[in-house]
C-alpha cells in the first residue's frame, strides 16, 4: 500500500500523509490518545473505525468528526475477547471495507506493588495489553498478506525497555508487545514489502490514562497526545522502499528514557 504519496510536511511541521480511500481501525480510540490517533487519520482522510468498550465517549467522538466533514463509525469490541474481534473482521470482509491501517492503542494499568496483585488484575492487564493486540494482528496480518499491503501500529511505552515499581503487569505487557511487534516486522519483511510495521515507544502524556491515576501528577513532565498522534502519522507517510520499524517520542524531561 502506498502510504508514501502525497507525504511531506505542512504548515507548522505537521505532517502530512494521504488516507483517502483508506480504512483504519483505531483500538481504545474513544479518549485520550487514541481520540488524537483517530482524528489526525479522519482529518488526513482515512475511513476511521473506533473501537472502544467506551461505547457513548466512542460515539460522541465519530458525531464530532461527522459534523466536521469525516468520515468515523462505532465499532462495539472488547480487544480481550478473540471471537468478538474476529467477528468484527468477518463483518468488514463482507462489506468489502478491509481495515487498511491498524492502530493496536487500547491499553490499561493497575499500579500496586506485586504483593498486592491479584490474579484478576494481572490477567485483566495482560490480556488487554498483549493478547488483545495480538488478536488484532492475527485477523489483520493475513488479510493484509493476502491484499499485498497494509500498515499495523503498535503502541509501545518506555516500560517496554525499562521498568519501575508498581509496574510488573503493564511493563511486562508492553514488553512483549514490543517483541511480537518486532517479530512481525521481520516477518512482513519475508512475505509482503507492501506491509509496514512499526512499534512506537511513547512516553508520559497528558490524558486520563495517566492523570486519572496520578491526579498529583506534573503536566510539565509529559507531553500532548496529538504528538504522539502526529508520529503515527510519520509512519504511515515514509514512502515505500523504507519502513520505520520503530519510533521513540518521549517529552524533553521524561525520566523513564533511556
Amino acid at each position: 500500500m502506498s502510504m508514501g504519496n502525497g507525504a511531506g510536511r505542512g504548515a507548522g511541521n505537521a505532517v502530512q500523509v494521504d488516507l483517502h480511500g483508506k480504512q483504519a481501525l483505531v483500538t481504545g480510540g474513544a479518549r485520550g490518545l487514541g481520540a488524537s490517533i483517530s482524528r489526525k487519520l479522519a482529518g488526513a482522510g482515512a475511513s476511521v473505525l473506533v473501537a472502544d468498550v467506551r461505547k457513548d465517549q466512542a460515539q460522541e467522538l465519530c458525531d464530532d468528526l461527522e459534523r466536521e466533514g469525516r468520515e468515523a463509525r462505532f465499532v462495539d469490541m472488547d480487544v480481550r475477547d478473540a471471537k468478538a474481534v474476529a467477528a468484527v473482521f468477518r463483518d468488514l470482509e463482507e462489506t468489502g471495507r478491509p481495515v487498511d491501517v491498524l492502530v493496536n492503542n487500547a491499553a490499561v494499568d493497575v499500579s500496586k506493588p506485586i504483593e498486592h496483585l491479584t490474579a484478576d488484575e494481572v490477567t485483566r492487564v495482560i490480556t488487554t495489553n498483549l493478547l488483545g493486540p495480538m488478536y488484532l494482528c492475527l485477523e489483520t496480518y493475513r488479510r493484509m498478506v493476502a491484499r499485498g499491503g497494509g500498515h499495523i501500529v503498535n503502541i509501545l511505552s518506555t516500560a517496554a525497555n525499562r521498568t519501575w515499581t508498581e509496574a510488573g503487569p503493564y511493563s511486562a505487557g508492553k514488553s512483549g508487545l514490543r517483541a511480537f511487534t518486532h517479530t512481525l516486522f521481520k516477518e512482513a519483511q519475508r512475505d509482503c514489502p507492501g506491509i509496514g510495521v512499526t512499534g512506537i515507544i511513547a512516553g508520559g502524556m497528558e490524558t486520563p490514562f495517566i492523570l486519572e491515576r496520578f491526579p498529583d501528577a506534573d503536566v510539565s513532565m509529559l507531553q500532548s497526545p496529538d504528538i504522539v498522534a502526529d508520529t503515527v502519522l510519520f509512519a504511515l507517510s515514509v514512502p515505500n522502499g523504507s519502513v520505520a520499524s520503530e519510533l521513540v517520542v518521549v517529552p524533553r524531561r521524561e525520566p523513564s528514557w533511556p
